[in-house]
C-alpha cells in the first residue's frame, strides 16, 4: 500500500502523546478522589470487569483516530472491482474441425458448454454479443444483457468450411462500434487495402487511432481450433483491434499435433494455431490461454470472468480508512452510552 499524501502520516506520532495524556488524567482522578477506609473493598465492589471496561471506549475510539489519520494520507491499493467493460464479443470458430473428438464430447459441444456457463456469471448489467466465424463471420446475437437469447444463440451454431480468424475479429470490432463506418463486406471479400486497414469510406467518419487496450467498454473473447484458411489477415485484424483499443482475449481449444477428421466428404489434419492466437493477444494486450480438455476449457472461461467481469485494479482506498474510523468512533460512543450514560 502506497499514500498519495505520506506527510500526513506524521500525525500518528500524537497518539501516544494522547495516550500519555489519559494515563496522567488517571492518575490525577485517582489522587482526587476521596478515601475510603478500605480501598480494597471498593475495587472489590466494582470487579475487575468493570475496571479494564472503562478503557475499552479510548482504546477504541483511539483506532478511529488512527484510522482517520491514514486516510488523510489518501492511500492507494490493490482491489478486485468490477471491471469497466460493458459489452462482450463472444467470438467463435463453427468450423467443421470443432466437430473433432479430441476434446469430449466433440470440440463445439465442449466450447458451447464453457461459454454458456461463461455467460451465466457475467454481471446483468453487460451487453454480450456473438459472432460466429467459419468460412466467413455473421452477428449470431447482437449485444444484449437478456442472457436467455445470448444461450439460445450459442445453441444456434451451425458447422461450416474454413476458418477466418481475422473475419471473427473484424465482425466483432464492426458490433462493438456499430456507428464507425467499418467496411465488413470491403474487408471480408475486398482487396481494397484502406478497407483491409479499417479505414471508414465515409470522409465524415475520420479515424483516429488510439493506444491499445485503451477502450475500457468492451473487449472481445475469441476462441478457435484451427489455422486461418480464407478472409482478412488475422493479424491485420488484430492491429486493427489495437488501433481501437480493443483487446482480444484468444482461447485456443484442441491439440497442437492437429488430428485427421472427415467432414462432407473431405479428410483434413486440424492443427491448432497457437502462435498466431498468442501474436493476436500481445498486439491487442490482451491475453492468450489454451484449453486442450473439457475440464480445462470450462477452468479458462471461469479466468476470463476474473480477468474480463472483475479486474484488480491500484486505486484510491481513502473511503475504506474514512468508513473504518467512522464504525469505530459510534462503537466507542455506543459502548461509553450503554456503560456509563455518557459519550466518552
Amino acid at each position: 500500500m502506497t499514500f498519495l499524501w505520506p506527510e500526513a502520516l506524521w500525525l500518528l506520532a500524537a497518539l501516544p502523546l494522547l495516550v500519555a495524556a489519559y494515563l496522567l488524567l488517571l492518575r490525577r482522578r485517582k489522587k482526587a478522589a476521596l478515601r475510603y477506609a478500605s480501598l480494597n473493598l471498593v475495587r472489590d465492589a466494582l470487579g475487575a470487569g468493570t475496571r479494564l471496561r472503562r478503557h475499552v471506549p479510548p482504546l477504541v475510539f483511539l483506532v478511529a483516530l488512527a484510522a482517520m489519520i491514514v486516510a488523510s494520507a489518501r492511500p492507494v491499493g490493490f482491489v478486485t472491482l468490477p471491471s469497466q467493460y460493458r459489452t462482450i464479443i463472444l467470438a467463435m470458430d463453427v468450423s467443421g474441425s470443432m466437430r473433432a473428438m479430441d476434446v469430449e464430447p466433440n470440440r463445439l459441444a465442449a466450447a458451447q458448454a464453457a461459454a454458456k456457463a461463461f455467460v451465466a456469471e457475467v454481471p446483468h448489467n453487460t451487453r454480450i454479443g456473438v459472432v460466429s466465424f467459419a468460412g466467413t463471420a455473421s452477428v449470431v446475437q447482437a449485444p444484449t444483457q437478456s442472457r436467455d437469447d445470448v444461450l439460445a444463440a450459442i445453441d444456434r451454431f451451425q458447422l461450416q468450411r474454413g476458418t477466418a480468424i481475422g473475419s471473427g475479429i473484424v465482425v466483432a470490432l464492426a458490433t462493438i462500434f456499430p456507428d464507425a463506418g467499418i467496411d465488413v463486406g470491403s474487408l471480408i471479400y475486398g482487396r481494397d487495402r484502406d478497407a483491409r486497414r479499417g479505414v471508414a469510406r465515409d470522409p465524415r467518419k475520420e479515424f483516429t487511432p488510439v493506444p491499445p487496450g485503451s477502450h475500457a467498454s468492451a473487449a472481445i473473447i475469441l476462441l478457435t481450433d484451427g489455422q486461418r484458411t480464407t478472409g482478412p489477415d488475422s493479424l491485420e485484424a488484430a492491429r486493427m483491434a489495437a488501433d481501437r483499443g480493443v483487446r482480444v482475449f484468444t482461447v485456443g481449444i484442441g491439440t497442437t499435433g492437429g488430428e485427421v477428421i472427415g467432414f462432407e466428404g473431405w479428410s483434413m489434419r486440424v492443427r491448432l494455431d497457437e502462435e498466431t492466437l498468442k501474436k493476436i493477444a500481445n498486439i491487442t494486450l490482451g491475453e492468450y490461454f489454451y484449453a486442450g480438455s473439457a475440464a480445462d476449457l470450462k477452468k479458462v472461461y471461469q479466468t476470463l470472468n476474473s480477468r474480463v467481469v472483475m479486474e484488480r485494479k491500484q486505486t484510491e482506498i481513502t473511503a475504506l480508512f474514512a468508513a473504518a474510523a467512522a464504525a469505530a468512533a459510534l462503537v466507542a460512543a455506543a459502548l461509553s452510552l450503554l456503560w456509563f450514560n455518557r459519550i466518552l
